[in-house]
C-alpha cells in the first residue's frame, strides 16, 4: 500500500515538473466531457442557443447579416419554448432576439453550417474547439506571470475546464467561447508586450482587440485595460504612450469601424452597438425595479446573490436545472477557502509569495482590472433588467481562476509538498467528477422529456 502511494505521489510530482503533460491531461478530459455535454443535452437546452444558431443560419440562407426588428423577442413565447416539456414542440423561428451581435463568430460558424446542414452538434463542438484553446492560453498567461510556479498554471487551467456551467456554456451554440477566448489572448499579448516592448507586439494586441470587438460586446473591456498597458508602458512619455496606442487602434478601427458605420446605417442615432435597439425590443424582458417593489430590497438582493452563485457553479438548462443545496454548500465552503487561503497569500510579505515576481508590477493590475470590470458590467445591467445569471462572469473566470488556486494552493503549503500537490490536484479533479455527475444525474433526466 505504502508502494502504491508513493509511486502515486511520484507520478503526479513528474505532471508538475513536467506541466505541458499536465496541461495536455487537462485538455484532453476537458474535451473529453464536453463532448459529452455537446452530444447529449438535449437541443436548444443551452441559454439562448437557437437565436444564435438562427444568426448562423441567416447568413448561409441569405448571404447577408441580420438586422435585430421589432417583434424579434416575444417574451410569452420565450417562457412557453424555455419549458422543456415544450421545447421539442415549439419552432425556434421566432428566437432571434440575438441578431444585433458583432459577426465574427457566426461567420466563422457558417462553413459548419453550411457543411453540416446545419447539425447542431457539429456546431456545438465549434465552440467546444474555441472553450479548449482557451484553456490552453489560460495556463500561458499564469506562465508569463509567475513561470516558476506551474502548479498555479496548471491549477487556472482546470478552474477554466471543470466549472461544470462554463462546460455546459462552452458546449453550447453561442459567441461566448470566441469571446472568451480572444479576451483571454488579449490579456496575454498585453502582458508581453509590457515585457517586450516592440512596435510589432503592439499592432498584433491591436488585431486582437479588434477582432474581440467583432465578436461580443464583453471583449470591450478589454478597451481600458490596453489604455492602462499603455501608460504602464511610458509613464512619463507621452509621446511614447500616443505611439503604442496608435499601433493598436489602428488595427482597431479597421475591423470595429465597419461593424460600427454599419450598425449606424441600420440602427440609426448614435447605436454603434445595436444595444438601444436591443432594449427597445425585448419588451417584457422582466425588470430589476419591478422585482425590488414586489419584493422589498433585501430578500431581492439576497436571491440575487444566492442565485448568481449557483448560477456561477452550474444551474443548468435555462436556469431551470439546479444542482441540490449540499452541492452549493460544499462549493460555498470550497470558495471561502479559497479566498480566505487567496487572501492570506496576497498579504504575506515572504519571498515565495505566489505573486512575488518581476511580473508583478503589470500583471496584477491588469487581472484586478478584467475582473473589476466584469463584475461592474455584471451590476450595471442588472440595474435594469433581472439577469442574476453567473455565466455573465464567465469573461473574468481566468483571474478568478488564478485566485482560486493560489487560495487553495496556499493551505496545501500546510502539508508535505507531494501530498499538498495530491491534495491540491484532487481538487480540481473533484470538480471535472461533478462535471460528468451533473450532466448524467441532472441535465439529462431534467431536460429529456
Amino acid at each position: 500500500m505504502r508502494d502504491e502511494r508513493r509511486d502515486l505521489r511520484s507520478r503526479f510530482a513528474f505532471y508538475v515538473s513536467s506541466p505541458a503533460i499536465g496541461l495536455a491531461c487537462i485538455a484532453l478530459v476537458y474535451l473529453a466531457i464536453a463532448v459529452q455535454y455537446a452530444a447529449l443535452t438535449p437541443d436548444w437546452q443551452v441559454p439562448d442557443e437557437p437565436a444564435h444558431y438562427n444568426f448562423v443560419r441567416f447568413i448561409v440562407e441569405t448571404g447577408t447579416l441580420p438586422v435585430l426588428e421589432f417583434g424579434d423577442y416575444d417574451q410569452k413565447f420565450n417562457e412557453q419554448f424555455t419549458n422543456p416539456a415544450n421545447t421539442p414542440k415549439l419552432p425556434i423561428d421566432p428566437l432571434r432576439y440575438e441578431f444585433h451581435q458583432p459577426p465574427l463568430y457566426y461567420l466563422l460558424a457558417a462553413p459548419i453550417y453550411a457543411l453540416t446542414g446545419g447539425d447542431l452538434f457539429a456546431l456545438r463542438l465549434v465552440s467546444v474547439a474555441f472553450g479548449g484553446a482557451l484553456i490552453v492560453v489560460a495556463y500561458l498567461i499564469v506562465r508569463q506571470i509567475k513561470p516558476d510556479r506551474p502548479e498555479l498554471a496548471l491549477g487556472t487551467a482546470a478552474f477554466v475546464a471543470f466549472v461544470p456551467q462554463h462546460v455546459a456554456m462552452m458546449a453550447g451554440v453561442n459567441n461566448d467561447s470566441l469571446a472568451e477566448l480572444l479576451l483571454a489572448l488579449i490579456l496575454l499579448q498585453t502582458i508581453r508586450v509590457l515585457n517586450e516592448r516592440e512596435k510589432r507586439s503592439w499592432l498584433w494586441l491591436g488585431v486582437l482587440l479588434g477582432l474581440g470587438l467583432i465578436t461580443k460586446t464583453t471583449d470591450y473591456l478589454a478597451v481600458p485595460i490596453v489604455f492602462f498597458a499603455a501608460l504602464l508602458s511610458s509613464p512619463r512619455d507621452t509621446t511614447g504612450v500616443i505611439r503604442r496606442l496608435s499601433f493598436v487602434f489602428i488595427p482597431v478601427l479597421a475591423f470595429g469601424g465597419l461593424w460600427w458605420l454599419r450598425d449606424l446605417s441600420v440602427y440609426g442615432g448614435f447605436d454603434i452597438l445595436g444595444l438601444a435597439r436591443h432594449n427597445a425590443v425585448v419588451v417584457g424582458q422582466p425588470l430589476t425595479s419591478e422585482w425590488i417593489a414586489r419584493l422589498g430590497f433585501g430578500p431581492f438582493l439576497i436571491g440575487a446573490l444566492t442565485t448568481t452563485f449557483h448560477s456561477f457553479w452550474g444551474q443548468f438548462g435555462w436556469m431551470g436545472v439546479p444542482m441540490p443545496d449540499g452541492v452549493y454548500l460544499a462549493l460555498g465552503a470550497l470558495s471561502i477557502a479559497a479566498v480566505v487561503g487567496g487572501s492570506w497569500s496576497l498579504r504575506s510579505s515572504s519571498r515565495d509569495d505566489s505573486y512575488s515576481d518581476s511580473s508583478l508590477p503589470f500583471s496584477r493590475p491588469l487581472l484586478i482590472l478584467l475582473a473589476f470590470f466584469t463584475f461592474a458590467a455584471y451590476v450595471w445591467y442588472n440595474l435594469t433588467f433581472v439577469q442574476h445569471q453567473g455565466r455573465y462572469l464567465f469573461p473574468a473566470l481566468m483571474p478568478l481562476g488564478l485566485m482560486f488556486s493560489i487560495g487553495i494552493e496556499r493551505w496545501m503549503r500546510r502539508l508535505p509538498r507531494r501530498m499538498g500537490l495530491i491534495v491540491f490536484a484532487a481538487v480540481f479533479a473533484g470538480l471535472a467528477v461533478l462535471c460528468v455527475f451533473a450532466l448524467h444525474r441532472f441535465v439529462i433526466p431534467s431536460l429529456t422529456r
